[in-house]
């Protein structure tokens, strides 16, 4: 039996990029809400509820960007000319966010630089990552395998739209994490802060879906041009079985409901996108199979993603169960 790789290889990219979205997105959330708290213990506690595994959560980030220049390179020489901006603004906000970790436990006096700092970096790294994500549904030109738009093309209305949907998307995952691994005033602003943010999530994720199919026609054909609009029905219908979850998880005060709940509507709307996209990965321009690198090369890697994968998802499993539990302002779990 032959074995498809490059469709494989596209499967663990997407893996990858989804593990990052549902793990660093909470965390990032956490960073958002920071505004919307005030007391300095209160945002401690917030802030050592992520502490121990944010980092470990980028992991995902890594794998993902890297996998994508080693095993799909002509995408990579494609996208990154077409988002160096937004990239260069997420990276650069990420850094920021990660300083302040470390930093703003060290001084009183600046303490409120940091929070703004880690506030800050959360909101414009994840609004870069949804304004790249949206540059990349709308459509990249592409002439003679290369990028062929201008410098500005990544900002448009739909891009704009698509960030702020992730801001609020993130937001609600903050939510409902701090819901799961706090109590107290914590919890009970995190109860009162999801409530806002899940309609708000909804309403977000409606906008951008009756969008998307109108910005070219391989979209328009896949989700609302019978006989694919009855294959594309049980996503809208999923999505709005997770949003009633959510919000009946934060009405009967549940912990665990509304984050898992919440994670599923960010499952929901992957699945939706690789619809649209598939089987290109620069959509409707190069397939997965035109950018993959040689058979060989992509044996070879798959060879050290057998080893690696299983060992990053083992030491995340193992991170999360060691800091399992309620967590409280000097950074203990009980």
């Amino acid at each position: 039996m032959v074995l498809d790789l490059p469709f494989i290889w596209a499967g663990l990219i997407a893996i990858a990029v989804l593990a990052y979205v549902l793990l660093d997105g909470f965390d990032l959330g956490v960073g958002i809400l920071f505004p919307f708290v005030r007391g300095e213990i209160y945002r401690d506690e917030m802030m050592n509820s992520v502490a121990p595994v944010w980092d470990g959560n980028e992991t995902w980030l890594v794998l993902g960007g890297g996998g994508l220049l080693a095993v799909f390179p002509l995408a990579y020489a494609i996208i990154m000319p077409a988002l160096y901006a937004p990239i260069i603004i997420m990276l650069l906000a990420l850094i920021f966010r990660g300083v302040a970790f470390e930093f703003r436990w060290k001084t009183v006096r600046g303490q409120f630089l940091w929070d703004w700092a880690f506030a800050g970096g959360s909101i414009v790294a994840t609004f870069a990552q949804g304004v790249a994500l949206g540059a990349l549904v709308q459509g990249i030109p592409v002439v003679d395998r290369a990028y062929a738009g201008g410098w500005w093309d990544w900002l448009t209305p739909f891009s704009v739209v698509t960030g702020v949907a992730l801001v609020i998307g993130y937001g609600l995952l903050g939510a409902t994490w701090l819901i799961l691994k706090t109590e107290g005033h914590v919890q009970n602003g995190a109860y009162h802060i999801a409530f806002f943010f899940a309609p708000a999530t909804l309403l977000m994720i409606a906008i951008v879906s009756a969008w998307t199919p109108f910005l070219n026609d391989v979209y328009l054909h896949r989700w609302l041009v019978w006989p694919q609009l009855a294959l594309v029905v049980p996503v809208p219908a999923a999505v709005l079985g997770a949003g009633f979850l959510v919000w009946k998880g934060i009405k009967e005060r549940r912990e665990l409901m509304p984050f898992l709940a919440a994670q599923s509507l960010f499952v929901i709307c992957f699945i939706g996108l690789g619809i649209s996209f598939y089987p290109h990965i620069v959509p409707n321009s190069v397939t997965i199979w035109d950018a993959a690198a040689p058979d060989n090369s992509l044996a070879f890697l798959l060879v050290g993603a057998v080893v690696l994968i299983p060992l990053i998802l083992a030491y995340t499993a193992y991170s999360y169960w060691v800091f399992r539990g309620k967590v409280n302002a000097v950074g203990g779990y009980h």
